[in-house]
C-alpha cells in the first residue's frame, strides 16, 4: 500500500463531501458505512456492512469516477445485496447487483462509473432477483472484472452469520430510513431516481411468494370472520368458522408470451403448491384468450399437458369462477403470468393472488388483488 492514511483519508472525506451536495440521501446512506484501505483488493468491495477500497486504484481515478466507485460500493451494502443472495451464483448474483446500482448511480446525472461498469439499459429497472433470473436468457455476455461482493457463502447456515445477518438487515434500514427522512426535509419529499423503486424490491425481496399464498390458505380453528351465509336463510346468523375448507382456483397463462421455460417455472410451482397444501381442493385451468379446463388436482395428480398458445385474456378465468363459485366456500384464485394481458372491467368477489413472472408487468399495475414476483 504506497499512500500514506492521511492522503486516502482525504480522498475519502472529499468524495463524501462532494455527494453531501449532490444528494444528502446518498450521503446518509454513506454516513452508515466504514471505509477501510485493503491491498488485497484490485479495487473496491463490501461485505455487507463495510467498505474496502484499494488506494491506489482509488487515486488512479478522476474525482467523479472516485465518488461513482464509492457509492456503487455504498449502495451493494445498503440494498443487502450480500445478504440478498442466498445459494444463488455467486458471480451471476454479482452481474445482477452491479446492474442495478449502476443503473441507478448513472441516472442522477453527476456520478461517472470506472471503466468496465456493466450496464444493460433493458434490466437495470428490475429488482436484481428479477435480472438473475433473466440473465441466462440474456443472448450476450457480460464481462465483471472484479468479484465486489464478499460473501462468506460456507457460514450461511450457521447461529452466528444468522445473527449477524439479523444485525446488518437492522443496520441498514434505520440508515435508509434516516436517509429517507432526510431527502423528504431537503430535496421536496423525492427520493433519488430509481431508490423509491429499489425500497420496495428490498422489503418484498424478503418473501417467497408461498408466504404470501400461506394468508390466504391457513387459518387457525378458532379464527371467525362475518355470518356464514349458508345459514342467513335459515334466521340464524352465525359467524363463518375458518378452517373447514379452502378451494384454490389455479390459472396458468399460457399465451404466446410465455415461453417454455416460464411455463415449466409455472408448472413446478403447481406441483408446490400440492405437495405444500394436500388438504386443499384445487382446480386447474389454463387460459389464453380461451379457458381449458378444470381440471381437479390433488397432492398426487398428475398435471394434465398444457394447452393455448394464443393472445392474453384474464376475463375468460374470472367470468368462469364466478359463474361457479357458490358464493359460500372460501376460495382464492391463483393467476401465475406476466400480467400482460386484458383485465376484467370489475374486480372479481373472491381473493386473487397474481404471481408475476420476473420482467413481467409492474407489480403496481394490476389492478386488483394482491401481485407478487415469481422469484425463486
Amino acid at each position: 500500500m504506497n499512500i500514506a492514511k492521511s492522503s486516502y483519508q482525504k480522498i475519502i472525506s472529499a468524495s463524501l463531501l462532494r455527494l453531501r451536495m449532490r444528494s444528502p440521501f446518498f450521503a446518509t446512506l454513506a454516513l452508515f458505512a466504514k471505509f477501510i484501505p485493503t491491498n488485497r483488493m484490485l479495487t473496491a468491495g463490501t461485505d455487507g456492512k463495510d467498505i474496502y477500497f484499494n488506494p491506489d486504484f482509488l487515486l488512479s481515478l478522476p474525482s467523479s469516477q472516485q465518488d461513482g466507485l464509492l457509492l456503487h460500493e455504498v449502495l451493494h451494502a445498503a440494498l443487502s445485496h450480500v445478504l440478498r443472495r442466498g445459494v444463488r451464483d455467486q458471480e451471476r448474483w454479482n452481474i445482477a447487483a452491479d446492474i442495478v446500482v449502476n443503473g441507478i448511480i448513472v441516472q442522477q446525472g453527476y456520478f461517472e462509473l470506472p471503466e468496465g461498469g456493466i450496464r444493460d439499459h433493458n434490466l437495470e429497472h428490475l429488482s436484481v432477483e428479477e435480472i438473475y433470473e433473466l440473465l441466462p436468457q440474456q443472448q450476450h455476455q457480460y464481462c465483471l472484472s472484479i468479484l465486489d461482493l464478499l460473501d462468506g457463502a460456507e457460514e450461511k447456515y450457521d447461529s452466528l452469520w444468522q445473527a449477524k445477518k439479523a444485525e446488518l438487515e437492522s443496520h441498514w434500514r434505520n440508515a435508509m430510513q434516516q436517509a429517507t427522512t432526510i431527502a423528504r426535509t431537503t430535496n421536496q419529499g423525492k427520493l433519488p431516481v430509481g431508490m423509491a423503486r429499489e425500497i420496495a424490491s428490498l422489503d418484498s425481496a424478503q418473501l417467497n411468494w408461498r408466504s404470501y399464498l400461506w394468508r390466504y390458505l391457513v387459518r387457525t380453528p378458532t379464527d371467525y370472520t362475518e355470518f356464514d351465509r349458508r345459514f342467513i336463510g335459515r334466521g340464524l346468523y352465525l359467524e363463518t368458522l375458518q378452517g373447514e375448507s379452502v378451494k384454490v382456483y389455479i390459472a396458468i397463462d399460457t399465451s404466446g408470451s410465455i415461453n417454455p421455460q416460464q411455463l415449466k417455472m409455472f408448472l413446478s410451482e403447481v406441483n408446490g403448491i400440492l405437495n405444500s397444501y394436500p388438504h386443499l381442493e384445487c382446480e386447474l385451468y389454463y387460459v389464453d384468450t380461451d379457458i381449458y379446463g378444470p381440471d381437479q388436482l390433488n397432492f398426487d395428480s398428475n398435471i394434465p399437458q398444457p394447452k393455448g398458445g394464443g393472445g392474453t385474456s384474464f376475463v375468460p378465468f374470472f367470468s368462469k369462477i364466478a359463474a361457479t363459485w357458490n358464493g359460500m366456500t372460501t376460495g382464492v384464485c391463483v393467476y401465475l403470468t406476466d400480467g400482460y394481458g386484458t383485465f376484467p372491467d370489475a374486480p372479481p368477489e373472491f381473493s386473487t393472488l397474481w404471481v408475476v413472472t420476473p420482467g413481467g408487468l409492474d407489480l403496481a399495475q394490476f389492478p386488483f388483488g394482491e401481485a407478487v414476483r415469481l422469484i425463486r
